[in-house]
């Protein structure tokens, strides 16, 4: 009887696993930086950013504003999870301050999905106060944006001849 409770375990975990979401894209980014992704699920994102020195703007401790922008568009990027995904547009306000200590508390939410367009709902919270919200849009590409090609050869010859001229 227990060895029958423990495959049923045991097909338990492996649908789980089946089920768990990993991340497929930024995988390098520095998460020192960009903060720590605490949940990951399809669509959706928390991630906390820790405020360290490096981040400080000024002698009263002001964090500037591009590492939480960092941290949102990195939020951003997961939600969407894809291995090709970029950035083409962010509309944010920044709402109040964060300053050293603090720890913002992200979450990025896939709200509407169109073809390859993403567009990312992303909120951050210092404790119960709204810092920073923004709705980023992406795209995914077949392939990664630096090695896509504009132009295919013949173009690219057309367009280094115009300018030998």
């Amino acid at each position: 009887m227990s060895e029958e409770i423990e495959q049923d375990e045991v097909e338990l975990e492996e649908g789980l696993k089946e089920d768990k979401v990993y991340l497929e894209t930024h995988q390098e980014v520095n998460t020192d930086f960009s903060g720590e992704i605490i949940k990951l699920e399809r669509g959706y994102v928390e991630l906390r950013l820790t405020t360290t020195p490096e981040m400080v703007a000024d002698n009263v401790g002001l964090i500037h504003g591009g590492f939480v922008f960092s941290a949102a568009d990195y939020a951003a990027m997961a939600a969407v999870n894809e291995r090709n995904v970029v950035l083409v547009a962010s509309d944010c306000q920044f709402l109040s301050p964060v300053k050293f200590h603090d720890e913002v508390n992200i979450v990025a939410r896939v709200r509407h999905k169109e073809g390859r367009k993403r567009n990312v709902h992303v909120t951050g919270h210092v404790l119960d106060i709204k810092v920073f919200e923004g709705e980023f849009k992406t795209v995914v590409t077949d392939r990664h944006v630096l090695k896509l090609r504009l132009l295919d050869n013949q173009d690219s010859e057309e367009v280094v001849a115009s300018k030998e001229s």
